[in-house]
This record gives structure tokens, sequence and C-alpha cells, in this order.
């Protein structure tokens, strides 16, 4: 029988995909650990609600996991048949199907109405984090402007969802009112 642990990573280093040990706290770790939570969060909300879309992304979120888990030189090699522009694209095209069956969005929106729609929001927050982690990377190595757009395009599919959700759901939206 083969030990889920190792102790390799007692002292606060991990290994990537390659072997190269890391420090816990470096940046592609803190991306990859961001899009887990993301995906750690998201099985909770297809837990009660059926959307094979999500399920679909749920496999994406471990490959860009694996990608943030990669050198990036060595991508090609490891995932050569990941094109992120059609995946984005698919996204995009998730968005528009949602939107134009909702009212346009005139105010902020006050997070709520139901347990599926906060999940939502939730997922759509922690995507945004995610996207600040990668972001930190890119600035550095363009090769994860892909990798940003993924999950720029996430976190707005995930407000559209949650937006369709109340409307599925006859749950009025609460719209933010200015104390002025």
């Amino acid at each position: 029988m083969s030990k889920i642990y190792t102790k390799t990573g007692d002292k606060g280093s991990t290994s990537l995909a390659d072997g190269t040990r890391i420090s816990k706290t470096h940046p592609w770790i803190e991306a990859y650990g961001t899009i887990d939570e993301l995906n750690a969060y998201l099985a909770l909300f297809l837990a009660s609600s059926e959307e094979p879309f999500l399920q679909n992304i749920q496999h994406q979120l471990f490959i860009v996991g694996g990608m943030l888990a990669t050198p990036a030189d060595k991508w090609p090699q490891i995932f050569p048949d990941v094109n992120l522009e059609t995946s984005i694209s698919c996204i995009e095209q998730e968005i528009d199907r949602l939107s134009v069956q909702l009212k346009p969005l005139k105010n902020f929106i006050i997070l709520g109405g139901a347990p599926p729609i906060a999940l939502l929001h939730v997922c759509r927050t922690v995507c945004r984090r995610s996207e600040r982690r990668i972001a930190g990377i890119a600035e550095s190595d363009e090769r994860y402007f892909l990798l940003l757009q993924f999950v720029n395009r996430l976190a707005d599919y995930f407000f559209v969802l949650a937006r369709f959700y109340h409307k599925k759901m006859n749950i009025d939206e609460t719209y933010y009112k200015s104390t002025k």
C-alpha cells in the first residue's frame, strides 16, 4: 500500500510537475492552489445543481492547475492538445447564451438570494483571486496571459450564471442603493 504522506513538504517546499522543488509560498503554488480551491467550491455547487457546462469546466480547471504546476517551457510537451483559445470562446458563448435571457444590469447586485446563488458568487470571487495570482506571474512571463484570460472569462461566467439562477429559481435580485 502506498502512503499518502511523503514528508517531503515538511519544511515548506513542494515539487512542481517536473520534479523541481520550490517554496510553498511561490506564486505558482498560490495560483494553482487557488484554482484547486475554486474547483472544490465548484464541486460543492455541482453536488446540488445540474450544470453539464460546469462539469466540463472542472476538467479544464485541472488542466489550468496542471499548467500552473509545470514550468511554461514544458507546456508544449505535456499539454500539446490544450487549446485555451477554444475554451475561452466556449465560455464566451455560454455567457452570451445566458445573458440574452437576463434583464440588463443597471446597478450593483447585493449578493445572495439562495445557497446556490451565493455559492456561485463564492466561485466567482475565488476565480477572481486566482486571476490576481496569475496576473502576478504573467507580468514577467507573457505565456501566462491565456491562463489569465481563461480565469477572467470564467469569473464573468460565474457572475452571469448567478444572475441566471436568480431567474431560474424565481428569486428577485437585490440591488445596491446608494445612501447619497
